[in-house]
């Protein structure tokens, strides 16, 4: 068997995509994406090739804006990838074609502009037309999610769906708790500072990282803004609901099933 790593963006794009597209994983070690400048140029490949059967991005994911998903996972800093129209998920089924699912409950921001570059969380709350409930689904290709931040940023940091609930107050977000349940039984609980502080602070981040490409957030983007507990795995068959909640006071639910078929 030939070891030697795999360089080339397009060879690796090409690989993710039919790895995803076969329901395989891949051996990180095996397929060198090099820095974190290149593991981004492989994301856009990546991302030409899903677009290319149609669809659009209708937003962004943050990755690693929390510290227990740092942990989780062993990566020390933030990622993003793009969200596309084929990753929204009607009415909450986590559908076939997923290979290693697992869930996290998010806080999401719909854009009613861009923030601009030089925005803070104020500017980013005036520039949010709305939060939202968010469960948002992972599926790496990396076997067994042993992946690095390079590895982790090619494969669109690992965005695969999301689930999108009630809308949620744009006040106070960092005290807004969540619990994340898997089939009734309790799997994690966070809050919205758990994302770096404040959601918005990712999207400010998000905002300046593609200012350096030269690319803006638009009107009508959703910004999930990572991750407020650890992942959780999601058996076929299962049902996972995240619940947000204001003090005693239940503000917002998303719920998702997983088909068994």
């Amino acid at each position: 068997m030939d070891l030697t790593p795999v360089t080339d963006p397009a060879v690796i794009a090409r690989a993710l995509d039919d790895a995803h597209l076969e329901g395989r994983t891949l051996a990180a070690p095996g397929i060198a994406v090099g820095d974190l400048a290149s593991a981004y140029v492989v994301q856009r490949a990546l991302t030409a090739r899903r677009l290319a059967r149609g669809g659009r991005v209708v937003g962004w994911k943050l990755g690693y804006t929390s510290q227990v998903m740092r942990e989780q996972m062993g990566i020390e800093a933030p990622n993003f990838g793009p969200l596309l129209s084929s990753m929204v998920l009607d009415e909450g089924v986590i559908g076939a074609g997923f290979t290693q699912p697992r869930v996290e409950p998010e806080i999401a921001l719909v854009l009613a502009r861009d923030p601009g570059a030089e925005a803070d969380v104020d500017g980013v709350l005036a520039a949010t037309s709305s939060a939202r409930a968010a469960l948002e689904v992972v599926d790496s290709v990396w076997s067994g999610y042993a992946f690095d931040l390079e590895h982790n940023t090619a494969d669109g940091s690992s965005a695969a769906g999301v689930v999108l609930g009630a809308e949620l107050p744009l006040d106070g977000l960092p005290d807004l708790g969540v619990t994340l349940l898997v089939d009734g039984v309790l799997v994690g609980e966070g809050a919205g500072r758990d994302a770096g502080g404040h959601p918005a602070y990712g999207v400010a981040w998000l905002a300046a990282r593609l200012a350096e490409r030269g690319e803006a957030l638009r009107p009508g983007d959703v910004v999930i803004t990572g991750g407020l507990t650890a992942a959780a795995p999601v058996p076929p068959g299962s049902v996972v609901h995240a619940r947000f909640r204001s003090g005693a006071v239940e503000v917002g639910e998303v719920r998702a099933r997983r088909s068994a078929g």
